[in-house]
């Protein structure tokens, strides 16, 4: 296999919840119209490090990983990532709100989260082959050469630090101000870890420590897949981009619902920060093209070609509200997923077969349009 011009490419895919089954969609473009072109280099946040562990533990073709994928995907449901059955979401809330009015009671239920996330990580382990507790599949790819590394940040919330977990070979590790990587042999634990939606999803326990989404505390995105080494960084994104008429728009009437702020938030914490990484890898790339090779220091040229979803998916995800099941479709109208127009939250927690279904064939749609573009790039042209 021959590597294409411009260093090790480089699959860095963002969070977004249910949202990242838009990233299948570019990638089932990829493994039809370049089914042999090397990714060495994998990097996930959030639901992002779910699709970038399956393909790093799949040990076929590209082609093949893809479709696996897709087919898991396309098969998921709600039940399928956590519980919702009423007895489980009822104990849950109500845990949480005598927390609340207790006072900080010694004696208080300390829940952990909205929803028991129990049956994802019982998917996981299953499709990604778990055995005693880490993922053979990435030491297999390894150990082939077809992988030089993967990694997964997750936010911890012992310390407050970004901690990115890698699995590679010849891999540097690297330390910056509040965030860091570690070298392990990556498991089930740390993927759950890195999707687990604050308040929504419980958070993980790894080596005695608490762990939650990765973009929590990750303020440079696109750090993990440079520091790996990549020469060229595919990246993409679940964040629709507002026009500016869009963006002048209001999406509520009257005072807005937690939904809606709680999507402002989200946004703000795990999407807009990739924004304005992009953007400085792009000028710090720019300036080091321009500077002769000895004067670089630790600066040197990156190529990034970002992707992004042509429609809103929040916007998407009410079209297919009322097939959620009734209790958990009841305690999100609460939260006011009605109220708003642009559905941010709904989209993050849509596992519904349709949806997911159709969020990857917008992402095939939006890469075939893109087609001539992502082919320049991937061959390093």
């Amino acid at each position: 296999m021959t590597l294409a011009r411009g260093g090790d490419l480089a699959l860095m895919m963002t969070g977004g919840g249910a949202r990242a089954a838009y990233q299948v969609g570019l990638l089932r473009c990829i493994a039809r119209h370049w089914p042999t072109v090397p990714i060495p280099i994998l990097t996930g946040i959030s639901a992002g490090a779910i699709n970038a562990t399956f393909l790093a533990a799949q040990t076929g073709d590209f082609p093949t990983k893809v479709e696996q994928l897709s087919k898991l995907w396309r098969g998921l449901t709600v039940d399928q990532v956590f519980r919702v059955d009423t007895r489980s979401l009822v104990r849950n809330a109500l845990r949480l709100m005598f927390r609340l009015v207790s006072g900080g009671a010694l004696h208080a239920p300390r829940p952990h989260a909205l929803v028991d996330t129990w049956p994802l990580r019982t998917l996981l382990e299953r499709e990604l082959g778990v055995t005693d507790g880490t993922i053979p599949g990435i030491a297999e790819n390894l150990r082939r050469r077809a992988l030089k590394a993967l990694a997964i940040t997750t936010s911890s919330y012992s310390t407050g630090q970004s901690i990115t977990w890698v699995q590679g070979r010849d891999v540097t590790l690297w330390e910056r101000a509040q965030r860091k990587s570690v070298g392990c042999d990556l498991g089930v634990s740390h993927v759950m870890a890195s999707s687990s939606l604050p308040l929504f999803f419980p958070a993980v326990e790894i080596d005695g420590r608490w762990y939650g989404d990765g973009g929590v505390r990750l303020t440079a995105p696109l750090s993990p897949a440079v520091n790996l080494g990549a020469g060229r960084i595919l990246a993409v994104s679940t964040r629709y981009v507002r026009s500016r008429g869009e963006a002048e728009r209001p999406v509520v009437s009257g005072y807005p619902p937690p939904a809606q702020i709680m999507g402002v938030v989200f946004n703000a914490v795990f999407l807009d920060l990739f924004e304005a990484d992009a953007l400085a890898l792009e000028r710090i790339s720019e300036l080091a093209a321009r500077l002769p090779e000895e004067s670089r220091g630790r600066m040197r040229p990156v190529r990034l070609l970002t992707m992004r979803p042509s429609r809103d998916l929040g916007k998407l995800a009410n079209d297919y509200e009322a097939k959620l099941p009734r209790t958990f479709r009841f305690f999100t109208r609460g939260l006011g997923t009605r109220e708003t127009r642009s559905n941010d939250v709904l989209s993050l927690l849509m596992f519904q077969p349709d949806y997911l279904s159709a969020m990857i064939e917008l992402g095939e749609a939006d890469a075939e349009a893109r087609k001539d573009e992502i082919g320049e790039f991937l061959t390093g042209g």
